[in-house]
């Protein structure tokens, strides 16, 4: 991919995009093509650490026993112990708000069983199963880490919707990220760039902008 094609196609979408009173965030949108995704192999499910962050602060739950929850209660947004996490099983409506407010989850690798069998039917539609953990690995850099990490995702439909920043970042380190982004997918994708029919820029609110490609 051409980077500076990619940066010209992020100022001429923030250029076009009225100003809103929100933080909006700038999105790629990757069409793929000659794909089969009625067979989930071939689904693009990737979490990729942006090199330059996502220009706002993602909410990061943790599931895990005491001492793992210990080690990141001043750091993530959101903890539930063993015990907490037992009573959601009778709870799906709190199950259901703390899973749509927080973006990504770890858990313990120990617990993760019963986080599916509990949380699962909630988490998988949202696509935000946990990453599993294992207690003796220190959960502190993983939060931070996820704190700078999309998710890309294809499902059934052949477009991929990927937020690289947000419109008041500066746009080379937007640029970077939507390079890190469309590395990753073109190295998953069979026949590499031949496998996208087109890419999109645009402000969460504002016009669409393809980018030439070639």
């Amino acid at each position: 991919m051409d980077a500076e094609k990619l940066k010209k196609s992020i100022e001429e979408a923030i250029e076009k995009a009225p100003e809103r009173k929100f933080k909006e965030s700038v999105e790629l949108a990757i069409n793929l093509k000659d794909v089969d995704l009625s067979n989930p192999k071939n689904r693009i499910n990737e979490e990729i650490i942006l090199p330059n962050g996502r220009g706002r602060k993602l909410k990061i739950g943790v599931i895990g026993g005491n001492e793992m929850i210990a080690k990141v209660k001043d750091i993530a947004d959101r903890t539930i112990t063993a015990d907490e996490l037992d009573k959601l099983k009778d709870d799906k409506k709190s199950a259901k708000k703390i899973v749509n407010d927080v973006d990504f989850f770890i858990a313990e690798t120990a617990l993760m069983a019963r986080v599916g069998k509990i949380l699962g039917g909630v988490m998988g539609p949202r696509g935000k199963v946990p990453r599993p953990v294992p207690a003796n690995v220190d959960p502190v850099n993983i939060v931070n880490n996820l704190r700078r990490t999309v998710r890309a995702r294809s499902k059934e439909k052949p477009v991929i919707h990927v937020a690289i920043g947000t419109r008041e970042m500066e746009v080379d380190k937007v640029a970077q990220n939507g390079n890190e982004v469309l590395k990753r997918i073109t190295s998953k994708l069979e026949k590499g760039e031949e496998n996208i029919r087109a890419i999109y820029v645009k402000t969460t609110m504002g016009p669409a902008v393809k980018m030439e490609m070639k």
